[in-house]
């Protein structure tokens, strides 16, 4: 709430010290037409608002705390860390100048500075952490070791020769002072204590507050009140409230008892307590009533306030109950903190100072003294703003006009403002709210907390989704760098092959089992998926159609580092379960950003939202996430041979099953009689047609070279076929009984027979016949010798490549005998494609013949005269 907006006039403005105003403890004060500044280091002004320039600097040997005027002896009495408290004598002030004259010699007559030495301090102690005054007494606050203490000294001396006087009386408080440093520094919480002093109606102190009869009685009792004893209130930084009757004190010296009897703590505002001060409630009803300059009892201030440095706020009224008692009306208040500095007027209002306001509370809000139900303190305090910030001291100035109040403030700049506020009641501060206002104002107030509250809760979700998301995104960073790197080093994360025959069902099935390992150090969590894609090869007789393709996405979900998956899948395809040989499976890491980042990019709320788009589109990449390549394996034939006749006769009872053969085979062979000849089309294409051959000639020297690790010991023939075999399941049989020959069943039930033996090849070197190697393939199905050729052809390219990396060099050789071969092939497969366009135009009586000349020469072609060096 804003209220009417004061009148600012800078005055002057002073040196900051280091760190500025918030590092010291600035003070301002009043008296006539001086202001005496502290700006929170050694230098105390004095400042001439006639003249408006400052007329005198005194220089103080420690950082000044706390400064106090003496005005019957025209003193000030400072409070100096580490050196306690000095009196400095005030020259008589003459008459000053024109305020035009002034304002142009205030840049050119500045005062000297003047120091104040030892000789003007009163009251040396280096603990000493506030005081007061009251008239010719000094009452003083010093922190021991864990404890407050305070003392009384009187009378006090100022003059050539000042002193502090007698110490008339000292009393330890219970509470506990905080953890002190070294000797004279801050206590550890950076607060000191708060002293103010109140007296009964009856007494004649005039530096003290007055309070009126029943207030004083309440709040310190009969024997204070029949003492006419002034009373001390110290706040402390702990937040306790204590009083103390100062005569209880002084005869407590020559009285037995216990001296810590005589404090009582009358509350705890449980943060430190920064300001003390007492005002009057009911002035306005009562001039309202015609009773301005009004004396007596009534005219004094019936309300105590205390302030917290973070906004508690204490308020203390006499008031009557229903039975006509008198008894204590003790509100608390919470205010937005924290509170740097306040002073309070005699006309019911408190001025409080924030890092972001000036703000006025009015005490008498809503009180009605016509009305004895309303002669309380308001329930709430409506706080009014005066649009001033930065304001590091307050004093309430006695110059005000009639009807305004006059602010002395001191800026966090450094800056000296008389602010004068015209303060309008009825203006300033709204009418008492009803129940059902307050109660509705509540309500919003409690739906605004909750709107936010949510709000803060999705924001929240919000930012950790989106961390979560650059930590996965961080993840994936470095898997995808170290694989894709083209560097030698380990891969972290693997993916390897094998196959196996396993039953499905009533049919046995060529499976394929992939195993992903996580070797690095990085988790694959969410939004990583393992796709594998098997690719089969085309029949022969569909020469234009590629091989079909079906792909596995399994979802990661969690990997950790050194953990691995397993996936199992069939290989076979068709209806009798024999795959098309050979497959590819290609294996690859998949990670999805709109899964990952999706759900981080979408604006709050949007998951509650089933029409809102979880994602814009412009957020994200054109794809939808990032492919990385683990490797391929081939299946080919010779990996999916299986051998009966080398397995022993009880491994193959319990653990071979027979292939899986053709319906119309089966239905033969149980309808034959017993003993007759087979009749089904294996047996049949056994029988009458012959066996389709193939064979490869290697370079023994060669097989040499590469098979060297191999063979040791071995035959060269035998460890050519091992090599062949090396990932079939059958290999340990053929390598323990060193086999150079064996005969294996393909998928579809077809025998095929795998030989090698040693041949010399003539006609190609000069230097004589060249050692090598035969691989011969022979069976009645030429698909499987298609198969078998390719597989074998496969692996040899492979270590052709590799000796050539070793730089290793062919023999010499008969070009013109290379030549002529190569003619003859490229007429063959001139013949080839001449055949293959008659078939696709003959009937089906003419292409019987054009098919087997075709069969005749794809048998020329797989068994070349060639040698693979």
């Amino acid at each position: 709430m804003a209220g009417a907006a004061p009148r600012v006039d800078c005055l002057a403005g002073f040196r900051c010290p280091a760190g500025g105003l918030a590092a010291g403890r600035p003070r301002v004060l009043g008296l006539g037409p001086e202001v005496f500044v502290s700006t929170g280091g050694e230098l105390v002004y004095v400042y001439d608002r006639e003249a408006r320039r400052p007329s005198a600097v005194y220089e103080f040997p420690a950082q000044v705390w706390h400064l106090e005027l003496l005005a019957a002896h025209r003193a000030l009495c400072v409070l100096c860390a580490r050196g306690g408290v000095y009196c400095v004598p005030l020259p008589a002030r003459s008459r000053s100048v024109d305020s035009a004259e002034g304002d142009g010699q205030a840049d050119e007559d500045l005062p000297s500075v003047v120091p104040v030495g030892p000789a003007a301090c009163i009251l040396p102690d280096p603990t000493l952490c506030a005081f007061t005054l009251l008239d010719d007494t000094l009452i003083a606050v010093t922190q021991g070791p864990a404890t407050w203490k305070m003392q009384l000294f009187q009378p006090l001396c100022p003059g050539p020769d000042p002193g502090p006087g007698t110490q008339i009386g000292e009393v330890a408080f219970p509470t506990g002072a905080p953890p002190a440093g070294p000797l004279g520094e801050l206590p550890a919480t950076h607060f000191l204590p708060v002293l103010c002093c109140v007296s009964p109606p009856t007494s004649g102190d005039s530096k003290a507050f007055t309070l009126q009869g029943p207030l004083f009685g309440l709040l310190f009792g009969a024997d204070a009140t029949l003492l006419e004893s002034p009373v001390v209130l110290c706040g402390f930084p702990d937040g306790q409230l204590c009083c103390l009757v100062l005569k209880t004190l002084v005869t407590s010296r020559t009285a037995p008892g216990d001296p810590r009897s005589l404090v009582r703590i009358l509350h705890h505002l449980e943060e430190p307590v920064v300001f003390i001060g007492a005002l009057r409630t009911e002035l306005q009803a009562q001039e309202a009533a015609g009773a301005q300059g009004l004396l007596g009892e009534d005219s004094h201030a019936d309300c105590l306030v205390a302030l917290g440095h973070e906004g508690r706020t204490l308020a203390i009224k006499a008031c009557r109950d229903e039975a006509g008692s008198l008894t204590p009306d003790l509100q608390e208040y919470r205010l937005s903190g924290p509170v740097l500095c306040a002073t309070c007027s005699e006309d019911g209002r408190v001025f409080l100072s924030t890092p972001s306001d000036l703000c006025l509370l009015d005490l008498t809000q809503g009180v009605d003294p016509t009305d004895p139900s309303q002669r309380g303190l308001p329930p709430l305090l409506c706080p009014t703003s005066l649009g001033m910030c930065g304001t590091a001291a307050l004093f309430l100035s006695s110059r005000a006009s009639t009807g305004d109040t006059e602010l002395l403030a001191l800026s966090t700049r450094g800056r000296l403002l008389a602010c004068s506020l015209p303060l309008d009641p009825e203006a300033a501060c709204p009418d008492r709210m009803t129940a059902i206002q307050a109660g509705q104002r509540i309500k919003d107030l409690l739906s605004g907390i909750g709107s936010v509250s949510e709000r803060v809760f999705s924001l929240k979700k919000a930012v950790d989704q989106r961390n979560q998301a650059l930590t996965c995104l961080h993840e994936a960073l470095d898997v995808s760098c170290a694989l894709l790197s083209r560097q030698g080093g380990p891969k972290p994360v693997v993916c390897s092959t094998t196959t196996a025959w396993g039953r499905q069902g009533l049919r046995e099935e060529l499976m394929a089992t992939c195993r992903l390992e996580n070797r690095g150090a990085c988790s694959l969590g969410p939004g990583w998926a393992w796709c594998i894609q098997v690719l089969t090869s085309s029949h022969a007789f569909e020469l234009d159609t590629a091989g079909a393709a079906t792909t596995y996405t399994i979802p990661v979900q969690q990997l950790a580092p050194g953990a691995q998956r397993e996936v199992t899948l069939p290989l076979s395809s068709g209806e009798h379960g024999a795959p098309d040989l050979p497959v590819t499976i290609s294996c690859a890491l998949f990670y999805s950003l709109r899964e990952v980042v999706g759900s981080a990019l979408a604006p709050p709320g949007s998951e509650e939202d089933p029409f809102c788009e979880a994602c814009p589109p412009d957020l994200l990449p054109a794809r939808d996430g990032v492919c990385l390549p683990l490797g391929q394996h081939t299946v080919d034939l010779l990996q999916c041979l299986r051998f009966p006749g080398l397995a022993e006769p009880s491994t193959q009872a319990e653990h071979h099953t027979a292939p899986p053969t053709d319906p119309v085979d089966t239905f033969l062979g149980t309808c034959r009689e017993q003993g007759s000849e087979p009749v089904g089309p294996a047996a049949l294409r056994a029988k009458y047609l012959p066996p389709s051959v193939a064979s490869v000639r290697v370079s023994a020297e060669l097989l040499r070279a590469s098979l060297e690790d191999v063979r040791a010991g071995v035959p060269l023939c035998s460890a050519a076929l091992q090599w062949l075999l090396a990932e079939n399941g059958a290999i340990d049989v053929v390598r323990a009984r060193a086999l150079s020959s064996v005969q294996g069943v393909g998928p579809d039930g077809v025998d095929i027979q795998l030989t090698v033996q040693e041949v010399a090849v003539t006609d190609l070197c000069p230097a004589g016949p060249i050692q090598a190697v035969e691989i011969q393939l022979a069976s009645t199905s030429l698909a499987n010798v298609c198969r078998a050729h390719h597989a074998v052809i496969g692996r040899i390219q492979t270590m052709v490549l590799e000796e050539a990396a070793r730089g290793s060099s062919p023999p010499d050789l008969r070009l013109q005998f290379l030549r002529q071969i190569h003619t003859n092939h490229e007429a063959l497969l001139r013949e080839v494609q001449a055949l293959r366009d008659r078939l696709s135009l003959e009937d089906e009586a003419s292409a019987q013949t054009t098919a087997e000349q075709l069969l005749h020469v794809y048998r020329q072609l797989r068994s070349p005269s060639l040698v693979l060096l």
